[in-house]
């Protein structure tokens, strides 16, 4: 929690008045018994009208006064509370932009989601009643005992005896919550995942009628944070009836044996009542105290989850912010790359090493999970390699500044993805400043514009979240127009024309040659039509290279390729592969 604190430097004038002004409410509070039992002894026992009316203005004026100093605090609390949390939510959310693949890997996604949400919610009602209660509880308690010693010392022993027991009964109760709060936030992250999840895949769940599986997963994981929520609540339950039983018997105590004191004229009426006041304000400033120790637990706990993510190492970010054009260096150069996952205990990628030069055609291909989308990752840097070098430019990858590197490279992921807005917002995305004669040339290529003509609105269509308002062959289409706009110097195709029939394909592998002449193009495909023009195809196969060359020599060469290749001959892709 500590490591936090440095978002409430912009607040520090509201953490200083606003406990301030909640110390003046409880003063005035403490004010209060005392007045009652001069009201009692001189205006009661006297007889005294107009001494009772004076006293009782002054107990309006004080409850006021303390009201105005109550709403000063909250005013002052609130607005350090949320300007911290928007500070904190703003870093939060900047530091988890920053961070490699490899740091976003260790948490997930939908936990970093509920640490960003929830978490901060937690952290900021913790800073929120800190300025309210934390001052005020311990005042009350101390200032109302040092009031009731004044009175008379020896009926305040019962205080020194039911506090005590009270204090063990919370100690008791936090023992075992404390920890069944820290389990409901893993609960949540868990339920939080499975939302993302559903929600996301919600048509192939559709697709293989997958719905009641789904709703039975969730429901028992918002059972389990029902359970533990009501098991905490449970237990929560026995602090109040409990510490308002013992509070009454003190009370009851206070009265038997202060009735004796008055009795012994050794105590007045009103101190009597004044006492009785000061015990049940000790044990309510208790109760909350107890209270808030659920609070600032629950502030701790995602204080911790959200340092774990601060925690996190941003991405490396290299020395080298120009990048000079070479003609006789490698565009791209592997130089016996091997890479493992963090914690994956065995290499994803094994001594790899090829090259290609400026305008060059690089094909990648292989079965399901030999490693070439992870290849294609070492190349714009999302993750770095654990052996070897990747040059770039006649540079090695890990000196080039990152927002250089990848503004020079245009990729497209497997996942076609889309963000809300326009057509044309989501062009812009390489690049910020490009003009519609440039967006269009890239649709073009893409093979995109003639449906993007052909609607309302051209490009200033609206886009649903995801892209769900078109099919897949239009999302991947516009997916790789957007990595096209402005020419970049390499473009990475991640198996991104699977939604495509070969006539598109092939018109846009045609396109792509004739109008960007001067682009390198990796292009992963489990087509071998696709790369059948490729200068150089690096096949993979469980994380080797078992071959490189063109597609002729790997057909000679290499047992891999060629069965890959001998499988998918047939009438209808020779004839698109013209």
């Amino acid at each position: 929690m500590k490591s936090l604190l440095k978002y409430l430097k912009n607040y520090k004038k509201e953490l200083v008045l606003g406990p301030f002004f909640k110390l003046l409410e409880a003063i005035f509070e403490l004010i209060v018994p005392v007045v009652m039992a001069k009201i009692i002894d001189n205006g009661i026992g006297n007889r005294d009208s107009s001494y009772i009316l004076k006293m009782s203005g002054v107990i309006v004026l004080l409850g006021a006064s303390g009201l105005c100093f109550a709403l000063t605090c909250q005013y002052f609390a609130a607005k350090c509370a949320y300007g911290f949390g928007t500070e904190l939510r703003a870093e939060l959310y900047r530091h988890i932009n920053t961070l490699s693949y490899s740091s976003i890997d260790k948490i997930g996604t939908a936990s970093l989601v509920n640490r960003l949400t929830n978490d901060t919610n937690t952290v900021q009602n913790g800073v929120n009643m800190f300025i309210r209660l934390a001052v005020r509880a311990p005042f009350l308690v101390i200032g109302a005992a040092v009031m009731a010693v004044t009175i008379d010392l020896r009926l305040s022993l019962i205080f020194f005896v039911v506090a005590p027991v009270i204090s063990l009964i919370i100690f008791l109760i936090m023992k075992k919550t404390v920890p069944m709060y820290k389990k409901n936030q893993q609960c949540l992250d868990k339920a939080a995942m499975l939302t993302r999840e559903s929600l996301e895949g919600a048509r192939v769940i559709r697709a293989f009628s997958r719905q009641q599986e789904e709703i039975g997963e969730f429901k028992e994981a918002v059972v389990d944070i029902s359970d533990n929520s009501i098991a905490v609540g449970k237990i929560s339950a026995i602090l109040n009836p409990v510490a308002f039983m013992v509070m009454n018997l003190g009370i009851v105590a206070v009265i038997w044996f202060g009735g004796l004191r008055i009795d012994c004229g050794e105590l007045t009426q009103g101190e009597l009542t004044a006492f009785t006041n000061y015990m049940t304000q000790i044990l309510l400033a208790l109760v909350v105290l107890a209270n808030l120790i659920v609070i600032f637990t629950k502030a701790f706990a995602s204080a911790n989850r959200i340092n774990e993510v601060f925690s996190l190492v941003s991405e490396e970010n290299g020395d080298i912010d120009r990048l000079s054009f070479n003609t006789d260096i490698n565009i791209i150069e592997f130089r016996s790359v091997s890479f493992a996952y963090e914690g994956a205990g065995d290499y994803s990628l094994r001594n790899i090493s090829f090259s290609v030069k400026r305008g060059q055609m690089l094909g990648i291909i292989g079965g399901t999970g030999c490693g070439k989308t992870t290849l294609a990752n070492l190349i714009p840097c999302f993750y770095r390699a654990t052996e070897g070098d990747v040059r770039l430019f006649g540079e090695n990858v890990n000196d080039i500044e990152n927002t250089e590197l990848r503004s020079r490279i245009g990729t497209v992921p497997q996942k076609a993805t889309l963000f809300s807005g326009t057509i044309r917002e989501n062009m812009k995305w390489r690049k910020n400043d490009a003009t519609d004669e440039e967006i269009i040339s890239a649709l073009r290529i893409a093979q995109a514009w003639e449906f993007v003509k052909e609607t309302p609105d051209g490009l200033d269509t609206v886009i649903s979240q995801g892209g769900k308002n078109l099919s897949g062959g239009q999302r991947q289409r516009i997916s790789i127009a957007r990595a096209l706009v402005g020419a970049p110097d390499i473009v990475i195709l991640d198996d991104s024309t699977s939604a495509l029939d070969y006539k598109t394909d092939l018109a846009f592998r045609r396109a792509l040659s004739d109008e960007l002449p001067d682009t390198t193009v990796v292009m992963i495909s489990q087509r071998t039509t696709s790369l059948k023009n490729a200068d150089k195809i690096v096949v993979m196969d469980e994380g080797e290279a078992v071959g490189v060359g063109t597609h002729s020599e790997l057909v000679e060469n290499c047992d891999v390729y060629n069965e890959i290749y001998r499988s998918q001959m047939n009438v209808k892709e020779g004839s698109a592969d013209v």
